[in-house]
């Protein structure tokens, strides 16, 4: 018997944030325990650089707390074998195995197919990037694919780069269907939902443009049923829409507003009868309840941080395999907020953690493992 609790070791449980430190980009690990609470467990350099501070596009509110604008600068596969970081600094994405203690062991850096990318997505062997791209140097904003082998190794897919609908599209996720068989990317400028048909060879065709139904599509998140949840930082709502096999979205709820402001991140609970999203402006996250037809209805609320403590404004969003714990990484502190998901959807703060003693701007991205 314990040759047998040996051979199906669990893996560690772990929860992954990036610095996008400007000097050189660091991956923070934190050990998660049976009640979800963390522990700081190192720091990993991607040997890229971040933006620090500096904002990827005029179009974001100059503050410093939202740099990339995006979900998915820190991305886990499918499996939790690899950790895919974005260093817009640098224009390169690194690649890390993730082994049997948690720890990320950089494999790979490759340089992104364009200028500054924020986020990216993994499907088997099929990596795909953003490029906000950098209009005064003349670089569009696009998408280009990878693919990586068992050793996490990145190898550029030939004729993969893609433009987004215009040239200044300024995507804020890149995600891949349940099946695979098609990307979505959001852009924030033009306001659209831009779907790519992924052919057999890892390129892609489009793009299939789609008008988001509100302002400021950011974060994106395909249920199982392949009910498609998007969120709209101008218009401070959550959406949702269903997807025909030709890419074509139909609105199912339309800008369901929260009355909090800036609604970026989205992730739902395991039985996806819940959304969290984080209103990053107000320091709050609200709980959407989702019909099994797709409708959102707002159930409630609360703030990141504990009452009477320095306000943490939440960023990115995850939730544990077992369905049990939300985190979200708090953008002007470079802290993460832990909380127990009861059985209702509602949330009980548990822990904000740090794994620096001062607080600081710029940190993006967050994996759970």
């Amino acid at each position: 018997m314990q040759i047998l609790n040996n051979y199906f070791r669990a893996r560690t449980s772990m929860v992954y944030m990036m610095t996008n430190n400007e000097v050189m980009n660091q991956v923070i690990a934190f050990y998660r325990d049976m009640n979800g609470m963390l522990t700081f467990a190192g720091a990993y350099p991607t040997y890229g650089r971040g933006t620090g501070t500096k904002e990827v596009s005029p179009s974001n509110v100059q503050d410093g707390v939202d740099p990339l604008a995006s979900q998915g600068a820190l991305t886990l596969s499918r499996d939790g074998r690899f950790l895919l970081a974005v260093n817009a600094g640098s224009h390169s994405i690194s690649s890390f195995i993730i082994t049997d203690s948690g720890a990320p062991v950089l494999v790979d850096v490759k340089p992104s197919g364009g200028a500054q990318p924020n986020t990216v997505d993994v499907f088997g062997n099929l990596v795909y990037v953003a490029n906000v791209g950098n209009v005064a140097n003349n670089f569009a904003s696009n998408i280009t694919g990878f693919c990586i082998d068992n050793n996490g190794r990145l190898t550029p897919i030939p004729g993969s780069t893609h433009s987004l609908s215009t040239f200044n599209a300024k995507p804020a996720q890149v995600l891949f269907t349940r099946d695979g068989s098609k990307i979505l990317v959001s852009e924030y400028t033009s306001n659209h939902l831009s779907i790519f048909p992924v052919n057999k060879d890892g390129t892609v065709t489009g793009p299939i443009v789609n008008d988001s139904y509100g302002q400021g599509p950011f974060g994106v998140y395909f249920l199982s049923s392949g009910i498609l949840l998007v969120t709209e930082e101008v218009s401070n709502a959550l959406s949702s829409y269903s997807m025909s096999n030709d890419g074509i979205l139909h609105v199912i709820s339309g800008s369901v507003p929260n009355g909090y402001q800036a609604a970026c991140w989205v992730v739902t609970t395991r039985d996806e009868r819940f959304a969290y999203i984080t209103n990053t402006l107000s320091g709050t996250i609200s709980t959407y309840r989702i019909d099994p037809n797709g409708a959102l209805s707002v159930v409630r609320h609360i703030t990141s941080t504990p009452p009477g403590t320095a306000p943490g404004l939440p960023m990115d969003v995850g939730v544990s395999k077992d369905g049990r714990h939300f985190y979200t990484l708090n953008g002007n502190q470079g802290t993460v907020s832990v909380f127990n998901i009861q059985d209702d959807g509602s949330l009980v703060r548990l822990q904000v953690v740090a794994w620096t003693n001062f607080p600081y701007l710029g940190s993006q991205g967050l994996a759970v493992l």
